[in-house]
């Protein structure tokens, strides 16, 4: 979608100047925002592409006014109302009122280190041939859906070079609305700078994305 989060190209915003010595949290909510976030995470109503889908949905008055922190936990006190863990007079009042949905796993303070190095793999077995390989010139898809994608919309309608195959992955697109993993191939697409920001760009800027098959075409 063409959310707030979509800010490649957006003018208005800025340089970008990240500080080497940033902290990791910049205050103890923060670590705990994380904490939360993970955890509810393993209980397994909704997987990472659904997580990333309802914080890009979110109003863009809030999402450019809140922190990088806050918009998990905006993004988090929906997912668990959507699923029947909270209601909002629960979030309103801080506290719990009703009854709701028992999570499938509750993940417990000891097994905390296995479950995060076990991490959630999304690499997929493809049984289809490559429609792409390196050295092929491909345009992207100019489509702008209303749900959740992993193409920029800088990079939309755009011609490059695959530079590289990266095995099948699960399909976010469909993953995010609980249409099922449908895995496909995914390439390392490779842009002049020209092509994506015009004449005036830096002529020895490139960039790359990561494809989904489906997002390209042969040129």
């Amino acid at each position: 979608m063409n959310g707030p989060h979509d800010l490649g190209g957006q003018m208005g915003f800025g340089p970008i100047a990240p500080d080497p010595a940033e902290p990791k949290f910049h205050a103890e909510w923060e670590r705990r925002a994380l904490g939360i976030t993970l955890a509810t995470g393993t209980m397994g109503a909704w997987n990472i592409d659904e997580s990333r889908h309802t914080r890009e949905s979110l109003h863009p008055a809030l999402y450019y006014n809140a922190s990088y922190y806050e918009i998990w936990i905006r993004a988090l006190e929906k997912l668990l109302e959507r699923h029947g863990f909270v209601s909002p007079d629960e979030i309103e009042a801080g506290r719990k009122l009703w009854k709701g949905v028992v999570p499938k796993r509750v993940l417990k303070a000891g097994d905390v280190a296995e479950t995060l190095a076990r991490g959630g793999p999304c690499d997929r077995a493809v049984l289809t041939v490559p429609r792409f390989k390196p050295g092929d010139r491909v345009r992207t898809i100019n489509e702008h859906p209303t749900g959740h994608t992993r193409l920029p919309r800088y990079a939309r309608g755009k011609t490059g070079i695959v530079e590289a195959w990266r095995e099948g992955y699960v399909f976010p697109d469909t993953n995010a609305h609980g249409k099922g993993e449908t895995p496909q191939h995914v390439y390392t697409v490779t842009f002049e700078g020209r092509e994506l920001w015009g004449k005036k760009s830096d002529p020895a800027l490139t960039v790359s994305i990561d494809a989904w098959e489906s997002y390209l075409e042969h040129v």
